[in-house]
């Protein structure tokens, strides 16, 4: 058996039996593969490099992963029909059947929300009604627009921040989507929605960046008083936003949905770190295209699915930003 026939099965099998070390070890002893005494003393040893394929230690438990214990909260949005209450009111009938009066309570459809990011826009714009966006921008508005339409959905509502940004690539969006509702929300705005961990220097809150354009002698801790204060504010805005877009259908609601969210890269990765119950602090870790597309699934039952997160794929690589 020839050396690169040898490596590549213990490849394949690498981890799967310790007899296949052995085995190839007493080959090597032997000169089975091929090469003299002299030639084995100036390369590596086979025997070594099935060592490196091998896990250091082998053991039935130690490929598995330790859980972390956080069970799935299945009542994250505070919408599991509760059998004591209906409507929010104690029950007085206790004649009624509860099981059938919980059923009845409980959402049926599924809820299809998919996030839009901003196109690119003038970063050097001075006040928010300056950063409009750039002709690339205008571009990839318009190829988000074509996707979505594309995608053959029946959308219900397109909802978008009141950022000038966001507000011009929903209206774009609408060129493809004709007879979709728009709708405008201040709570969508961008924003610092909460301390990232690990913290990144790269990134600040915007007012912290303005502080130090302004006045490049002022010392780290007013820059942590003022993200602080950033974070406080801005993220009680971005958590009453998911609160109010991201949960199950209503019980009344009889078909799945499919709602539009254009809005900016911090509201959306920080609504899928709540979304999936992730530690919210992580929201920074991800990165979104401009233009791109976050899909989430709510599920009647509570669970939570992310289809899709930044996807940009039907744009052309040279029309891909992330500003």
């Amino acid at each position: 058996m020839s050396y690169r026939r040898t490596i590549k099965l213990v490849c394949g099998f690498a981890g799967g039996s310790a007899v296949l070390v052995v085995a190839a070890a007493a080959a090597e002893s032997r000169g089975y593969f091929g090469d003299t005494q002299g030639e084995r003393s100036g390369q590596w040893s086979r025997f070594n490099i099935l060592q490196a394929a091998q896990p250091a230690t082998w053991s039935a438990g130690n490929h598995t992963v330790a859980s972390t214990g956080r069970a799935w909260d299945f009542n994250w949005d505070k919408r599991e029909p509760s059998p004591q209450f209906t409507n929010g009111k104690k029950k007085e009938n206790t004649s009624e059947d509860p099981s059938s009066e919980q059923e009845n309570g409980k959402p049926k459809a599924t809820r299809n929300i998919l996030f839009i990011r901003h196109s690119q826009y003038n970063l050097s714009g001075n006040g928010d009604h300056e950063r409009i966006l750039t002709p690339l921008g205008r571009e990839q508005a318009e190829l988000t627009g074509q996707r979505l339409a594309a995608l053959g959905l029946k959308y219900d509502i397109m909802v978008y921040s009141t950022m000038a940004r966001a507000t011009e690539t929903a209206n774009i969006i609408s060129k493809y989507l004709p007879g979709v509702e728009l709708v405008s929300c201040d709570l969508l705005r961008e924003g610092a929605p909460i301390e990232p961990v690990p913290p990144v220097n790269h990134w600040k809150p915007d007012a912290v960046r303005s502080e130090v354009i302004s006045n490049p002698r002022l010392t780290p801790p007013l820059w942590t008083s003022t993200a602080l204060q950033q974070y406080h504010e801005d993220g009680a805005r971005i958590e009453a936003a998911f609160r109010r877009y991201i949960h199950r259908a209503d019980p009344k609601q009889k078909e799945d949905s499919y709602e539009i969210i254009v809005c900016h890269a911090n509201v959306i990765r920080y609504f899928v770190c709540r979304a999936l119950q992730f530690p919210p602090e992580g929201w920074l870790r991800m990165g979104l295209n401009n233009g791109s597309i976050t899909w989430l699934t709510v599920r009647p039952s509570g669970r939570v699915a992310l289809r899709t997160l930044g996807d940009s794929g039907f744009m052309p690589p040279d029309k891909l930003t992330r500003t």
